[in-house]
């Protein structure tokens, strides 16, 4: 291995408030990581400075240098080109030429692709799909975000925007998404929507004890997921409820998954999928009931080994080819 391919790459993870950024070997494992925070409702180059400032606190951590630096960023965007077109949390940006920018600025390669996509590719390159030919990655949060890697390969589709598996629709009579879609599993499976759940079960249980409502000061209004997932901890049934009612909801979602990829494994990643890890066993129990696949239930269910640093390690994996 030359000096070049074994130097370390720059993974960066850009949201609405904070860039974070991480070196990260050649085996995937961050060596080390910071955060500062993002001016996104600023011009376009003050936004700009945010990620470069971030990027310049890890150049004393890397006195070899980067090979390459790899940029996780909200969209849409172009993954071909590296342009931010006009996501709604970044405001400053609209048809931002962020790869080119940051490749003039350090005169290294650059890649720029979205979060669900690179986690999808650091699942894949590093962790918990590391071997597996066809991957299905979801990341359950207050969102939900997704990506799709076939031998080793983002699968973007003809314009960049595959993969959009959190607007994709179980319920064309439901709630209306943030999208502008009715009954996306966003809206009915993600952090808001299983703390509104909560928020309704116990308004309409007013005689029951409710530990979450405990944790929440006896305020319903302060009822929120991960309060559900605390109580859920401390063996509160109507907490475990409430999940299983998030489940019933996932599995339908995931089975559609099933039958259009057929992918040999599953890895979901996020808040409130660690939240629901403990069910992973009972969405495979219940997924053949949702699937023509009549292997569906071979298929593993797979937490995701980077958790809150995904967006690093994706970075990075955009660049590991």
């Amino acid at each position: 291995m030359n000096a070049a391919s074994a130097a370390p790459i720059l993974g960066v993870d850009i949201g609405g408030t904070k860039v974070a950024v991480g070196i990260v070997g050649v085996d995937g494992t961050i060596l080390t990581q910071g955060r500062k925070p993002m001016v996104s409702n600023g011009t376009a180059e003050a936004g700009f400075e945010a990620v470069t400032s971030a990027i310049d606190s890890m150049i004393p951590e890397a006195p070899g240098g980067f090979r390459s630096i790899g940029i996780c960023a909200p969209g849409p965007l172009d993954p071909k080109t590296g342009v931010v077109l006009n996501p709604p949390n970044l405001p400053c940006w609209r048809n931002f030429p962020l790869a080119d920018k940051v490749a003039d600025k350090y005169r290294v390669p650059v890649r720029v692709d979205n979060d669900g996509n690179a986690a999808a590719l650091a699942e894949t390159r590093w962790g918990a799909a590391r071997g597996f030919r066809y991957v299905f990655y979801a990341t359950i949060g207050t969102g939900i975000g997704s990506g799709i890697v076939f031998d080793n390969k983002i699968y973007h589709g003809k314009t960049g925007s595959a993969a959009e598996g959190g607007h994709q629709s179980i319920d064309y009579r439901g709630p209306v998404c943030s999208c502008g879609k009715k009954g996306c599993i966003e809206i009915l499976a993600a952090g808001p929507a299983i703390g509104a759940r909560a928020r309704a079960k116990i308004a309409a249980e007013p005689s029951r004890h409710s530990a979450i409502l405990d944790l929440a000061g006896g305020k319903v209004a302060s009822v929120t997921s991960e309060l559900v997932g605390r109580a859920y901890a401390t063996g509160d049934p109507q907490a475990k409820e409430i999940l299983l009612d998030t489940v019933e909801v996932l599995t339908p979602w995931l089975g559609n998954i099933v039958d259009l990829l057929d992918p040999d494994v599953i890895v979901m990643g996020g808040g409130v999928a660690a939240m629901l890890k403990p069910f992973f066993d009972e969405i495979k129990r219940r997924l053949p009931s949702w699937c023509v696949n009549p292997r569906a239930s071979e298929i593993p269910l797979l937490m995701a080994h980077y958790g809150a640093d995904a967006g690093i390690a994706g970075g990075a994996a955009l660049c590991s080819e």
